[in-house]
């Protein structure tokens, strides 16, 4: 990927260097059918609607301990949409997700693909807060499903990027771990989506040295999205 010196810069302030120049390409597979074109933008009235139902969601336990339902953030014809697992204290009181240091972190990886926060979606799979920051159930997870498809089906992306475990294995419905679903081209379903899985910004303030690894995770993304075009 040929970087602008404003994509350095976000590479070198998210700690990964300029060795991500020189990282071996990871191989797409060939001959896959041409996409479908893109539908126009779901109407407003169908987003405010959305928008509302969640606001006022008590289709699970958690809705009693949240400040306030995070629904998502961006553009409403991004080509990318990011996906992560869950709200978080500054999420909960914001209504906004990736808001505190990880979504510093990925506003920076955002920015090292030549892109800025408003240019994408962002959503999660749950809307509220778990307890504690605890991961998701099962259950939970499913009653907010619906949610979120309906907002993969009104975004109409060309690509998605799943953050972290919790979210890859919701998204896609697998047990595989995540060591191992890096570097596939996986497929959301309905719509047909294509998926990267990469680790969670979180993750990275933990161990900053797989920051390379997710690095590359996103020159992939790159290579299957200009694929899809």
């Amino acid at each position: 990927m040929n970087l602008s010196p404003r994509q350095r810069r976000s590479l070198e302030l998210i700690g990964i260097g300029l060795w991500a120049d020189k990282t071996a390409p990871i191989p797409v597979a060939q001959d896959r059918a041409a996409p479908a074109p893109r539908l126009p933008a779901a109407p407003d009235a169908e987003w405010e609607s959305l928008m509302q139902e969640v606001a006022v969601c008590t289709r699970c336990a958690l809705h009693k301990g949240r400040t306030q339902a995070v629904f998502g953030t961006g553009n409403r014809a991004a080509e990318w949409m990011f996906i992560g697992e869950a709200p978080g204290r500054d999420e909960d009181r914001q209504g906004e997700p990736f808001v505190g240091r990880a979504g510093k972190l990925l506003n920076s990886m955002i920015a090292a693909m030549g892109m800025k926060r408003e240019d994408v979606f962002i959503a999660n799979i749950l809307k509220c807060r778990p307890p504690e920051n605890r991961d998701p159930k099962p259950e939970e997870a499913d009653t907010c499903q619906p949610y979120l498809k309906r907002q993969i089906a009104m975004v109409r992306p060309r690509i998605i990027v799943a953050l972290g475990k919790i979210a890859a294995q919701n998204l896609l419905r697998v047990e595989t771990a995540i060591g191992r679903m890096r570097g596939q081209r996986y497929e959301y379903p309905d719509p047909k989506v294509p998926v990267v899985v990469t680790y969670h910004p979180a993750y990275l303030l933990r161990s900053p040295r797989e920051k390379g690894k997710v690095w590359q995770d996103l020159c992939y993304a790159k290579r299957i999205y200009k694929e899809s075009r």
